[in-house]
């Protein structure tokens, strides 16, 4: 069963979701969740291709979809409840309207999804016995030392790699191409399939899209950048053109290095500390894609015993969990001497009054015997553990 499951999502599910994915990325709608149900209605309308059956079971698909959309609303604003039956039947004779006439309002999905066969998804790989996974050494590329620490500079401002541990960001850089670009030289062809991705060493980038038949400037990038991700990570054709404008030096990383390192990196991860997460009670409020976000977030960290991690009224940029070992919270009273107000073991968690209050450290924290330890920045805390802050709060009354 498992293995029809994954056969269906590789053939049937997995195209239409690369396709979508990349009109998502490319509108970025404030609300996505109507753009992709009415995209997915165009899509149907606009497949000349398909019989009636095929369509008609496309648009039963879509119903589906669209209640399962109002199950969900309904259960983030409970108030809301659900509909009554003369509701719904407004909503189906409104559907129904629809289907005759044109959405004005959302362009057609391009036509080459329609023409081109089915890819292979590089976001959610299936294996079994009909793909096997194959073994994967990647090259490596003569490198100076000089070189080496230059594109591990680089590396380390860029989101995509900060994850990584030592051996696998030596196994990223020993891969990486040295591109020396000349000033105007076009990179990437929108369209085209992409294979390789980049960072930027040194020089900026322009990448361009075709709007209203002329190509105009979308975002600029510069040192530290990554581009031509997006395409590696759903298989999906470059989104836009990139160009040189200025003399700019590149290091590009191909398709199959980037799956096998990277992308299987960060899934390696997720499992790591899907268990680790799940077992602290204050992220119980989480769900499996809040912790799986979470876990892509995290930076490990090795402390040797005796070391202060954090010090009393110094700024605080930074949450921790307690992944192994022990360690002590002390406060200094106005005597100037220090106490002893809290011990952390594996599971628990500091740092977190200096984000949630936006004060200095409150305490130090000093590691008893050796520990591992994880950590986010301050950007991360807010736009991940939003759910949680209360409960923090609640908490901080223990630091006294």
């Amino acid at each position: 069963m498992a293995q029809e499951h994954q056969e269906y999502i590789q053939t049937k599910v997995n195209p239409t979701l690369e396709s979508l994915v990349t009109q998502v990325l490319l509108e970025r709608p404030d609300n996505p969740v109507p753009f992709m149900i009415q995209w997915l209605a165009q899509q149907t309308k606009a497949s000349t291709t398909l019989d009636g059956g095929e369509a008609e079971k496309l648009r039963s698909e879509i119903k589906t979809l669209q209640a399962e959309v109002g199950q969900l609303e309904a259960k983030l604003d409970p108030k809301a409840g659900t509909k009554s039956e003369e509701a719904e039947k407004d909503d189906e004779d409104e559907e129904d309207e629809e289907d005759d006439v044109e959405d004005a309002d959302l362009p057609p999905p391009p036509a080459s999804y329609l023409n081109k066969g089915q890819r292979a998804s590089v976001s959610a790989e299936a294996y079994g016995a009909w793909n096997q996974a194959k073994d994967f050494t990647p090259p490596v590329y003569e490198k100076t030392e000089e070189q080496k620490v230059r594109i591990l500079a680089v590396l380390q401002q860029s989101f995509l790699f900060s994850t990584l541990d030592k051996a696998e960001m030596d196994k990223v850089i020993n891969a990486m191409l040295e591109k020396v670009v000349p000033a105007s030289t076009r990179i990437i062809q929108e369209g085209d399939d992409g294979d390789c991705m980049y960072v930027i060493e040194k020089g900026e980038i322009e990448c361009l899209k075709l709007l209203g038949g002329e190509e105009k400037v979308v975002k600029k990038c510069v040192t530290g950048d990554a581009f031509g991700e997006l395409a590696l990570l759903y298989n999906c054709p470059r989104a836009a053109s990139v160009q040189a404008k200025d003399d700019a030096v590149l290091w590009a990383l191909d398709r199959e290095s980037f799956n096998y390192i990277v992308r299987d990196a960060a899934a390696k991860k997720r499992q790591l500390y899907d268990g680790f997460l799940s077992s602290i009670p204050l992220l119980e409020a989480l769900d499996a894609y809040e912790r799986s976000s979470l876990a892509d977030a995290l930076h490990k960290e090795s402390v040797a015993a005796g070391t202060t991690i954090i010090k009393q009224g110094e700024d605080g940029e930074r949450f921790y969990l307690v992944e192994s070992g022990d360690l002590a919270a002390s406060k200094a009273g106005a005597d100037g001497v220090a106490k002893e107000v809290m011990k952390y073991k594996q599971g628990d968690y500091f740092g977190e009054l200096a984000l949630v209050k936006n004060e200095a450290r409150a305490a130090s924290v000093t590691a008893i015997t050796d520990c591992t330890v994880v950590w986010i920045d301050r950007k991360t805390f807010k736009s991940l553990l939003g759910p949680v802050e209360e409960i923090m709060k609640r908490k901080a009354a223990e630091y006294t």
